[in-house]
């Protein structure tokens, strides 16, 4: 269908085009208190077209199937409200190929997932406690092309599966859960790493203890870190750059952080379902270093915001069947990216090895309310939904009614260490951190 697309906005549109086409099929399975509730697929396909005529932008999309003629003529009316830009259509370029499809996971029926969500219902069960899980599974065609000639395609495949556990005791309400994603159908060792991450945390969560107070040594485990994560990866897109909010947007080049910091995005990462070989502009995709050793090397751009800063893409440009692309990340790597894909003793270890030093401190596994509010300032101030107390080197039981805060910006700056129990957790793939200086108030 993009080829017919781009024919007719050759003709009609000054400036060229770009277009992408995708098809995604989903499986899906739920099971509720132990049972299965939903389980169903859907599939949904669509074309995205973005037109530059007379030095205006304009974009169109649709799921419906439509005469090239009229989605370009929607497009071009975008285009006469657009604003100006100086966009340019890269080219044709060489494409990596990487692993984004796996036969296992694309072939899998619907009984294989509730088959697997059984299996792993039935690693956590235990007395008093509700267990919930669920499975997704994807499959996808990607295809873009532009007018100046540059084309790509690649089929992905994801599989995500998701499981907690719930213990009610009084008006004490326990919660934990972790998840599992990958771009192959996840085998035995995989549920059972999940499953032994789940029971492992529980375990050490049914003792209740108070909460530390003052300014503390903090482990993050790779799932806790997102308060720390998030405001660095907004500072270092190049959109928050140009509207000028990034506190990280003058200084490349700059030893912002500590040493031992770096953080990588690598789209070309294989058996990940975040991986693509180009991205939805027709860039070709590459291992894109952000932070080294501290310092601050460079932000991410798509077409547009490169544009507008006068610089190159980075291969990040990500849009959906509707409405323009935007910078994306696609996996993003805390420290070594060679260090990628280790494996770890089964269970992993609460906190990876950092907690012996530690005479009193907290162990932090999730905050609640992360990602409101202003993040990119990095400033954070975050109640516990599950932490643990680490006295003279050991988790002695779960802590309530705390509330952890800092600075984001601040507090990679002292970095006490890094965990040998490196994961992915979605789409970052990073150890436990131990921060000092953290400030724990008592609630």
């Amino acid at each position: 269908m993009i080829e017919r697309l781009l024919e007719v906005a050759r003709r009609r549109a000054d400036g060229g085009a770009d277009a992408l086409w995708r098809r995604v099929e989903r499986t899906s399975v739920a099971f509720e208190w132990g049972r299965l509730k939903a389980a169903g697929v859907a599939e949904e396909a669509g074309a995205n077209l973005r037109v530059r005529h007379r030095g205006r932008v304009g974009i169109a999309g649709t799921t419906a199937d439509v005469a090239p003629d009229e989605l370009v003529s929607r497009a071009l009316a975008s285009a006469a409200l657009g604003e100006e830009i100086e966009l340019a259509f890269p080219a044709r370029g060489p494409l990596a190929k990487i692993a984004t499809f796996f036969d296992r996971a694309a072939d899998a029926r619907l009984d294989d997932l509730i088959a697997m969500g059984r299996s792993l219902l039935g690693r956590l069960e235990r007395e008093g406690c509700q267990v919930n899980v669920s499975i997704e599974r994807e499959s996808a065609d990607v295809r873009v092309a532009n007018t100046a000639g540059a084309a790509g395609d690649y089929r992905s495949t994801g599989v995500a599966v998701s499981a907690d556990v719930w213990r009610i005791a009084g008006d004490d309400v326990l919660a934990v859960g972790d998840a599992a994603e990958g771009a192959d159908l996840p085998g035995d060792e995989v549920l059972a790493r999940l499953a032994a991450t789940i029971n492992t945390r529980l375990d050490h969560a049914l003792r209740i203890v108070g909460p530390p107070d003052g300014a503390l040594p903090v482990v993050f485990t790779p799932a806790g870190l997102s308060p720390l994560m998030l405001p660095v990866t907004q500072a270092l897109s190049g959109k928050a750059v140009l509207q000028g909010i990034s506190p990280l947007g003058a200084k490349v080049g700059e030893q912002v952080f500590d040493a031992r910091f770096s953080l990588t995005d690598d789209p070309l990462r294989a058996g990940r379902p975040s991986s693509r070989p180009i991205d939805d502009e027709c860039v070709a995709s590459r291992l894109t270093p952000l932070v080294e050793h501290g310092v601050v090397r460079r932000f991410i751009y798509d077409l547009e915001t490169a544009a507008r800063a006068k610089t190159q893409s980075t291969g990040h440009g990500e849009r959906g069947i509707f409405g323009k692309p935007v910078p994306g990340y696609t996996n993003i790597v805390v420290g070594d990216a060679g260090d990628v894909g280790a494996k770890h003793p089964l269970p992993p270890p609460l906190g990876g090895g950092l907690l012996a030093a530690i005479t009193d401190g907290l162990l932090v596994d999730e905050l609640i309310g992360v990602g409101q509010g202003n993040v990119i300032g990095g400033a954070f101030s975050h109640p516990v939904a599950l932490a643990y107390r680490i006295e003279r080197g050991e988790i002695t039981g779960r802590v309530k009614d705390a509330a952890v805060a800092g600075n984001a910006y601040e507090l990679w700056k002292r970095v006490g260490g890094f965990g040998n129990d490196a994961r992915w957790a979605g789409s970052r793939w990073a150890p436990s951190v131990l921060l000092e200086g953290v400030s724990v108030a008592r609630r």
